[in-house]
């Protein structure tokens, strides 16, 4: 009799080390944009010994269009899924509402607390939890390594979309930090490249001295073309992320996002293992990157004080 239990036992133990996990991974931005973070995503569940027979990821990408996530959502809800990643406050918040009872881990949220996802990042108390980048804390250093590369700022345009969550309370907090560092601010909106065009015209008239762009999925989007922008202008321009440098942009300054995405694995791997999202802390970046772009600093006059090259943690010549 101990040995027919025992055989159950085991039986039991081989079909649970048997299973495979379904977790989806949705963004609002492309393939292509995404494509470092997935893999930093992917690698992270390598290391905690996860592969393609015991877990099967659904990638979904909205390529600019945040409606485009929601039949996916729902799907991976009839699928029964284990975990679904976001990359995003906009995707957290539709995941939120088409999935309340399914785990959800940020992959690099801004506010999450200000967003209402968690009610406080010690105890997120929720079905959500994950990694914060933190941006909008940022925004005070980024206008202060501006201000080293520009001494004479008096005048910084900020281009933001008021669709994205969250949001808001990073433009406050770029006002603050503006009068703070004795600038005056020009709010310029864009809720697709539509108005991209009319922005910059508008930040030539205002005579802006420089460009900071906020945290939004619709910038991310259309990196290409604000940079264009920004250089047909002759505004040296601050981005939220290193996507921005790499595509011709003088300077970002961000939390790593590989890291955060590395990171987020560790929380699927933990819920998967019986963890309760609103047990687990949301975590902040331990890592952020600078990058400066010296090609695009010569094309708009501007030398980039050595110091300030010695900081970089990479430098485009």
């Amino acid at each position: 009799m101990l040995h027919l239990a025992s055989r159950r036992f085991a039986a039991a133990e081989a079909q649970q080390a048997a299973k495979a996990y379904r977790v989806g991974f949705l963004s609002a931005s492309t393939a292509a944009i995404l494509a470092s973070r997935t893999e930093a995503f992917r690698q992270g569940l390598r290391q905690l010994g996860y592969n393609e027979k015991n877990m099967t990821i659904d990638f979904h990408y909205g390529d600019g269009d945040l409606e485009r996530l929601r039949a996916p959502m729902i799907e991976l809800v009839r699928l029964n899924v284990d975990v679904i990643v976001t990359a995003g406050a906009s995707v957290t918040r539709i995941a939120r509402d088409v999935a309340p009872a399914v785990p959800i881990v940020m992959s690099g949220d801004t506010d999450p607390v200000g967003m209402r996802f968690v009610k406080s990042l010690a105890r997120p108390g929720g079905n959500i939890t994950g990694v914060t980048t933190l941006s909008k804390e940022l925004v005070g250093k980024r206008l202060e390594l501006l201000k080293e590369v520009i001494p004479r700022i008096a005048r910084v345009a900020i281009l933001w979309n008021p669709a994205e969550p969250g949001i808001q309370q990073s433009l406050r907090d770029t006002q603050r930090a503006a009068r703070r560092l004795g600038m005056q601010v020009q709010i310029l909106e864009q809720w697709g490249a539509d108005d991209l065009g009319p922005a910059f015209d508008a930040a030539k008239r205002g005579r802006a001295d420089a460009l900071l762009v906020l945290d939004d999925f619709s910038s991310s989007a259309n990196r290409s073309l604000i940079v264009r922008l920004a250089d047909e202008n002759k505004i040296p321009a601050m981005y939220w992320a290193s996507l921005f440098v790499n595509a011709g942009g003088l300077l970002s300054y961000a939390a790593n996002r590989d890291e955060l995405n590395q990171r987020a694995a560790g929380y699927v791997d933990k819920i998967l293992k019986g963890a309760k999202p609103a047990e687990l802390p949301v975590e902040q970046p331990t890592k952020f990157e600078l990058a400066i772009n010296k090609k695009t600093a010569r094309a708009l006059g501007l030398t980039i004080p050595q110091s300030l090259l010695m900081r970089a943690d990479r430098v485009i010549e």
